[in-house]
């Protein structure tokens, strides 16, 4: 193994291979939209497979460094590491939030733009209450939330008018029609029915999240985020029964809590949901002989109010593992660490990159195929860290909502139905899954199961 000291003994990227990282993992993923996607760029993105070149940058440094971390060669400034080895993912993941702060600075300057004090970027008594409310909020230890039957009941509506919709257009479904029916679901699951068509809240929401995605490069938009953080403020006071909004009133908070602070995250993390939901079909749709076992398990649990559908939540599940929709992991540490290489400074940046674990062919036997069952079978990855909603003791917690809304929202489109991609040549069974599917361009046409 060549390596290229520190000081404190942590193996050290060259000047190169620094600049490399830098161009084939951060400024794609920054590119593509960290906050918010933008669907030309995601486009190119998978064209020029550049999440391929991604992972096997990671490989390179992992063979010729061993396990790390590596430090980059940055210039002056904050320092940065990258995560090579599985157990030293785990680490990190665990041991969240003292020493490894999800108050990662890149990150903070990036979700205060729209929602400054949640939890995911404040830290020590902070965080703990703020953390705290959300579990609380969303019944993160539930494997189906108590208005799980109602969120259904909300799923199964609004599906049911977006394939009345599709039936119109001759059949077919593209990214436009779901978006839109996905944005009404999550805004009737976080806010209420009254959210239902309040379309200028979710434009204000993308009006920021567009600005977060350049961070401390951009100004800002102040006048659209008290706008919007005081439209949150008003339907958190309606507490409308049958939402997560309903919820706060049987929370305890202080001044500390913020929860208007905290809904937003709700509102944004949804719409990498309906990415993997939509991905999930295709792959579905590609995948006849899981397709077979999907039907078997919507007809098996037609009927009951909220069944947990564990063969839909693992293909959720799978589509986050082969196209992570938060790519990049971000932790900062608040100490000097100790590692088997020697010592990493305090403030260091932190990155795990999802899909250099996920995607690891030389550890992973399908790592480029649709495989459910690895969620399915207990233990099946081991202490590998595959970690489509992060991971240790910072895990999303909203995660068991997400797959309850996700897995329904599948169930519906898909009982009775056959989806077959447009073209069909998209995503094949027979050839290892694309190391990016973009979500954006994706078409179905929808008939009548024979």
């Amino acid at each position: 193994m060549t390596r290229d000291s520190t000081a404190n003994g942590l193996p050290r990227a060259t000047a190169g291979e620094t600049l490399a990282v830098m161009g084939d993992v951060y400024v794609p993923n920054i590119a593509k939209g960290v906050i918010i996607r933008r669907p030309k760029v995601v486009g190119v993105a998978e064209k020029l497979g550049l999440d391929e070149r991604a992972i096997r940058r990671l490989q390179t440094l992992n063979e010729k460094y061993g396990p790390g971390p590596l430090m980059l060669n940055m210039p002056e400034g904050k320092p940065m590491a990258l995560i090579l080895d599985p157990d030293h993912a785990n680490r990190v993941l665990n041991e969240t939030p003292e020493p490894f702060a999800t108050a990662e600075w890149a990150k903070r300057k990036a979700l205060e733009h729209f929602e400054p004090d949640m939890a995911l970027v404040s830290h020590g008594p902070e965080r703990a209450e703020r953390r705290r409310f959300n579990e609380e909020v969303l019944q993160s230890e539930c494997p189906v939330h108590g208005l799980g039957a109602r969120f259904v009941q909300v799923v199964e509506q609004e599906a049911n008018e977006l394939l009345t919709q599709v039936e119109r257009h001759s059949d077919k479904l593209d990214w436009d029609m779901f978006e839109a029916t996905w944005n009404r679901v999550v805004r009737r699951v976080v806010l209420g029915d009254t959210a239902r068509d309040d379309h200028a809240l979710t434009e204000m929401l993308e009006k920021l999240r567009s600005a977060a995605n350049w961070a401390f490069f951009h100004p800002g938009h102040d006048r659209v985020k008290d706008e919007f953080l005081e439209r949150v403020r008003t339907y958190l006071k309606r507490g409308e029964e049958g939402s997560l909004a309903g919820e706060v009133a049987r929370v305890s908070t202080n001044d500390t809590t913020q929860p208007e602070h905290q809904f937003p995250q709700y509102l944004f993390a949804f719409d990498p949901a309906g990415m993997a939901t939509f991905r999930a079909l295709a792959l579905l749709a590609a995948h006849p002989n899981q397709a077979e076992r999907a039907q078997a398990e919507i007809a098996e649990n037609a009927g009951k109010p909220a069944p947990e559908l564990d063969f839909l939540r693992a293909c959720l599940l799978e589509s986050l593992r082969l196209w992570p929709t938060t790519p990049m992991v971000l932790r900062q540490i608040t100490e000097a660490t100790e590692w088997e290489n020697g010592t990493m400074p305090a403030e260091t940046s932190i990155l795990i990159l999802a899909p250099y674990f996920h995607r690891d062919d030389r550890h992973l036997d399908e790592a480029d195929r649709f495989n459910p069952d690895l969620w399915l079978e207990p233990d099946a990855a081991g202490d590998w860290p595959l970690i489509p909603f992060s991971g240790g003791t910072g895990i999303c917690p909203g995660r068991r909502v997400v797959l309850t809304v996700t897995s329904h929202m599948l169930a519906r489109l898909l009982q009775g139905r056959e989806l077959q991609l447009n073209p069909p040549t998209r995503l094949l069974s027979s050839k290892p899954m694309p190391p990016l599917l973009n979500n954006y361009d994706l078409e179905f046409k929808v008939g009548s199961r024979q």
